[in-house]
């Protein structure tokens, strides 16, 4: 009984607060997203390539380990690619002449894909040995340096900051007038300052009971990466 009356209270509070009623909201502008970086196997850094602070590219590279051995296996199995090409092609008469079994003309060419196959293998390691950013985003933070382990541990921090969100903690008494889709202002606090036009992609469908309140996050397109992540604003719809 007690549910029902609460949920009724909250559907008769969004019934009368209307758009043009909604006070200044406080929000805080955040990164899109925040990718640690990290190596999926170990070794030691060979080179890191940006700095912080530095504009990175979705596949551009951070860092790379180094990777001798794996480069050296590399050109093993592309020798032995070679060679049996060139063998096939020398046995190619042999074969049309019926000199050799086909059953050696089979071991020829089964040679010829496993070395093939041992190349694609050589690649994927040596590519396993160089961190590629999945994001559009700016360096936070490094840790690594040429000559340092590392492993699984991040040592790069890349921030996603266009588009930029701004999060809201909303009172309960105004479920239901805030709706995806509908674009607000943002206000960035001094010495940003300015004025900005935002879109809100979520609204929470639950309410924390403990606070009274549901989120909202808006997305505030910075394509020239004008605006700072980690600035508290005004929101005004």
């Amino acid at each position: 009984m007690k549910r029902v009356f609460f949920l009724a209270l909250l559907c008769m509070l969004a019934a009368t607060v209307r758009a043009g009623e909604l006070p200044p909201f406080e929000g805080l502008i955040e990164p899109r997203e925040t990718v640690n970086f990290g190596s999926q196997v170990p070794g030691i850094l060979e080179k890191v390539m940006v700095e912080r602070g530095e504009k990175v590219e979705v596949g551009q590279i951070l860092a790379r380990l180094k990777s001798g051995v794996e480069a050296a296996a590399l050109r093993t199995a592309e020798a032995k690619v070679d060679f049996g090409q060139r063998k096939s092609q020398r046995n190619e008469e042999l074969t049309k002449k019926k000199l050799i079994s086909m059953h050696e003309k089979d071991e020829i060419e089964t040679e010829l894909q496993l070395a093939r196959l041992m190349v694609a293998e050589a690649k994927a390691q040596l590519e396993m040995r160089v961190i590629r950013s999945t994001i559009k985003g700016v360096v936070v933070k490094r840790t690594g340096a040429p000559g340092g382990y590392v492993g699984e541990e991040p040592f790069l921090t890349v921030a996603q900051i266009d588009p930029l969100s701004v999060e809201l903690v909303i009172p309960v008494q105004y479920i239901g007038s805030i709706k995806e889709g509908v674009t607000a202002k943002v206000l960035p606090d001094e010495p940003v300052g300015g004025e900005y036009s935002a879109k809100v992609v979520i609204v929470d469908k639950v309410i924390d009971a403990a606070s009274g309140t549901f989120g909202v996050r808006l997305e505030l397109p910075n394509p020239q990466f004008r605006l700072p992540a980690g600035m508290k604003c005004r929101v005004l719809f």
